[in-house]
């Protein structure tokens, strides 16, 4: 899985058919391991306020909460740093999304339906 290979777009619902990911590269076996997340969002326990999901920059490891949350951490992290992906880090799944290029990625050999891997945020 060297380089992004084992990742592919998956189909995302509402959006055209034959996008692609430039930042697929990214998705190395070293930006997959990480330590163990944290307990939450750390800007969101920084402000008292709670978050629906988190997710983790494949860049940096900067953990943040997703778009549902009242912070949308994640999103902003991609806004002020450039960096493309972020990585689910809910249990039981297993998927990226591509800021930048606004696509779902999944592992290759899933459908990409992500009816039971991949929950809204």
């Amino acid at each position: 899985m060297v380089g992004g290979l084992g990742w592919q777009v998956a189909a995302d619902g509402g959006r055209p058919e034959g996008r692609a990911c430039a930042h697929l590269a990214l998705l190395t076996p070293a930006a997959m391991s990480s330590p163990a997340p944290p307990a939450g969002c750390p800007d969101c326990l920084a402000r008292g306020w709670s978050w629906v999901r988190l997710r983790r920059c494949v860049t940096c490891g900067r953990v943040g909460c997703c778009d549902s949350s009242r912070g949308a951490h994640a999103h902003e992290h991609h806004v002020r740093s450039g960096h493309p992906l972020a990585l689910s880090l809910d249990p039981g799944e297993d998927w990226a999304w591509c800021f930048a290029d606004e696509v779902f990625l999944v592992r290759s050999g899933e459908s990409g339906s992500g009816t039971s891997r991949r929950r809204p945020c």
